[in-house]
């Protein structure tokens, strides 16, 4: 059990970040197509908007899988999914996106764990001595980064 408790929030943490940075690579190796997509989508300032998006999801999944600053790195990646959730697949305007909007909302709450809990104790940031003094007493199980 001590096992599961020490590195399954590494694999649930990697996990996620795999698919933003996927989606971040992707979208880098092909500025312009996403740059017509999000256009397509009567967002204004497209290439604003790319340059943004394609930073927070590098940088959101990097932090995310190493454990550095996870917290802010699951909270970049929050700031880019939730509109991009109800701007690409909103089920209201378009029912057939009804499975990417929960697979999202799932997405958004292993995030809020990361925010809520830390990136666990195989990370990058190690708790620090006040961090390690309040877990011995139980008030939680994963480091404060």
């Amino acid at each position: 059990m001590a096992m599961l408790k020490k590195y399954l929030p590494l694999v649930a943490r990697s996990a996620i970040a795999l698919i933003f940075l996927n989606s971040g690579i992707c979208k880098l190796t092909d500025f312009s197509g996403t740059q017509q997509q999000i256009a397509g989508a009567g967002l204004p300032l497209a290439p604003l908007v790319t340059l943004f998006t394609i930073i927070f999801l590098l940088v959101g999944s990097i932090s995310l899988f190493v454990g550095y600053r996870a917290r802010i790195g699951a909270g970049l990646l929050i700031a880019f999914l939730v509109p991009a959730t109800l701007v690409f697949h909103n089920p209201v305007a378009d029912p057939s996106q009804m499975t990417q909007f929960l697979k999202n909302l799932a997405i958004i709450g292993g995030l809020l764990m990361v925010t809520t809990y830390g990136s666990g104790p195989v990370s990058l940031l190690q708790p620090t001595s006040a961090t390690s003094a309040s877990n011995s007493m139980g008030s939680s199980a994963y480091s404060q980064d």
